[in-house]
């Protein structure tokens, strides 16, 4: 893995810990997911069937109080948040079929729009085995037979089908590569060679994809670093695969810094917060920058304006790959702001070299999410350097906000 990404054969995985606690002690916790690894690991998923279902006390524990109920709130709004930034898809490993379903259940409750009978169309489906002779009735519409999981292979791995999010115990976690996944939520005990083979499915290759996003739900940290110590001495260096210190965010929090003091010092973008004052502000800060430093480069271009998109490319990475911690939500905006003034930059000094598509599609996600909006949804797309509007790269919710 630290190979293929020195190669740029894979792209980075990030760690974010977003755990929903089990109601018992920490040494009560650990005893339980150590024995589920023990009777777990290495046996074929037959054995694992059998043997997991008779472990019902982390399961239940798993399942208790409410805790699904917090979890598909915490992972509807995390989604919809890293889709403002990157379009793409998502897994979601359960500890069991019967928390699988449930789980389910709880996120169609908070979004029943995702849901849909028919396997061709949804955004949320569950991928499991099932025995419809001894399955419990509440399992029956997620059975499937292997033509079924082919179908719903088919239109995951499709970048454009609405299914983006799949719910999983042990399928599709190895072997199984679905290049626009980039986020593993994780809320099943895993370590060692099982884990790194999860994670790997959110490293793959997709046009501006910047990196996997590894959210852990249950606590798998300590046996992810773990992981991580025995592949990087096997490999005989010292890079992780995994940034499990948060780097993207200080890249993104040391970034935003750098274009605040370089780029706006002594400029007034306080405005930015407010959709109308937001699109006025837009033409003085695009004469602010080309200002800054006006010299050409070797290419004829703009040299302020060339290193200020750069510095905004940098950003926009940082925040698809970290956009969901607190410390980036609370600076959305001001994100936001510069990166609309890039893609005006672009449009009007072709300074740069052509923005990419997801580069333009996070600025217009995020300015229709904040409901920056003035003169109708033309004005919008005119501003950000859009021939016609592309309504596909809007969700139902965007859609809404804007009629």
């Amino acid at each position: 893995m630290i190979a293929a990404q020195s190669d740029e054969a894979v792209v980075p995985v990030h760690y974010e810990s977003r755990i929903i606690e089990l109601e018992f002690n920490e040494a009560e916790k650990q005893a339980l997911m150590d024995e589920f690894m023990e009777i777990t690991e290495d046996e074929d998923t037959d054995s694992q069937n059998r043997t997991v279902s008779n472990l019902t006390r982390l399961e239940a524990l798993a399942m208790a109080d409410g805790r699904l109920e917090r979890l598909a709130k915490d992972l509807v709004g995390h989604w919809e948040l890293r889709k403002e930034s990157l379009p793409g898809k998502a897994m979601i490993v359960a500890i069991s079929r019967e928390a699988a379903v449930r789980l389910f259940d709880e996120i169609t409750a908070l979004r029943p729009e995702w849901q849909s009978d028919d396997l061709t169309q949804g955004r949320i489906k569950v991928v499991m085995t099932g025995n419809k002779a001894s399955d419990p009735p509440h399992f029956q519409p997620h059975q499937t037979d292997k033509a079924d999981r082919k179908l719903l292979e088919k239109r995951f791995k499709d970048e454009n089908d609405e299914l983006e999010l799949v719910i999983v115990r042990d399928m599709w976690l190895t072997g199984f590569d679905a290049p626009p996944v980039h986020t593993l939520y994780v809320d099943k005990p895993m370590k060692g060679h099982g884990l790194m083979q999860a994670i790997a499915r959110t490293n793959r290759i997709w046009k501006d994809k910047p990196g996997g996003l590894v959210v852990d739900y249950i606590g798998i940290g300590e046996e992810l670093k773990n992981a991580i110590r025995q592949y990087t001495q096997a490999s005989g260096t010292t890079k992780s695969p995994v940034d499990v210190s948060g780097e993207a965010l200080k890249i993104l929090l040391d970034t935003l810094d750098v274009i605040r003091k370089e780029f706006f010092h002594g400029f007034d973008y306080s405005g930015h917060k407010d959709p109308q004052q937001a699109l006025a502000l837009l033409g003085p800060a695009m004469e602010h920058i080309t200002k800054l430093n006006p010299e050409a480069d070797e290419r004829g271009r703009n040299k302020g304006v060339k290193e200020y998109l750069d510095q905004v490319t940098k950003l926009t990475k940082a925040q698809a790959l970290a956009g969901t911690h607190a410390e980036a939500i609370a600076v959305r905006d001001e994100i936001a702001f510069f990166q609309a003034v890039r893609v005006s930059l672009i449009k009007l000094t072709r300074a740069g070299t052509r923005e990419s598509r997801i580069e333009k599609q996070a600025a217009l996600r995020q300015l229709v999410a904040k409901g920056v909006l003035v003169e109708g949804v033309q004005d919008l797309y005119r501003t950000l350097g859009l021939e016609k509007p592309d309504i596909s790269v809007l969700d139902e919710s965007f859609l809404q906000q804007i009629s």
